[in-house]
C-alpha cells in the first residue's frame, strides 16, 4: 500500500481516492473509518488494525492534530507489541510511506480537523 497524495478531507491510497477517515491495514484499505468519540481516539477504535498485528500503528490526528490520542490507548497498543507513531496527518503520511517499504505497518487517518 501507499498514500499517493493527501489535503485536507481527501486521500489517495494506490489510485483509489478516499472523503472520509481510514485504516490502512497491510493488504486493504477500510474506509468511513469512525470512532466512538470524533476528536479522542480510543482502544476500541482500534480493535479490527490492532488484530491485524501490524509491527507499526502510525495514527494521523489530522490536518491540525486536532484528534487526541490518550494516553492509556497510546500504552494499550504499546502493551501488544505495536510501535505507535501519532502526527498531524501531513507528517503521518510520510511516515506510513517510508515505514510501509520495510516493515508491517497499519495506519489510522482522521482526514479532517
Amino acid at each position: 500500500m501507499r498514500i499517493d497524495s493527501y489535503e485536507f478531507g481527501r486521500i489517495v491510497i494506490d489510485g483509489r481516492t478516499y472523503t472520509s477517515d481510514v485504516i490502512i491495514f497491510p493488504d486493504r484499505v477500510k474506509g468511513n473509518w469512525w470512532r466512538r468519540e470524533g476528536h479522542k481516539l480510543h482502544v476500541d477504535d482500534l480493535e479490527e488494525v490492532l488484530a491485524a498485528r501490524p509491527e507499526v500503528l502510525v495514527v494521523g490526528k489530522g490536518y491540525s492534530g486536532m484528534m487526541e490520542v490518550p494516553r492509556e490507548t497510546a500504552e494499550y497498543v504499546k502493551t501488544k507489541g505495536i510501535e505507535l507513531v501519532a502526527e498531524d496527518t501531513h507528517k503521518a503520511v510520510e511516515v506510513y510511506n517510508r515505514l510501509a517499504r520495510s516493515r508491517k505497518v497499519a495506519a489510522a487517518l482522521h482526514l479532517t480537523c
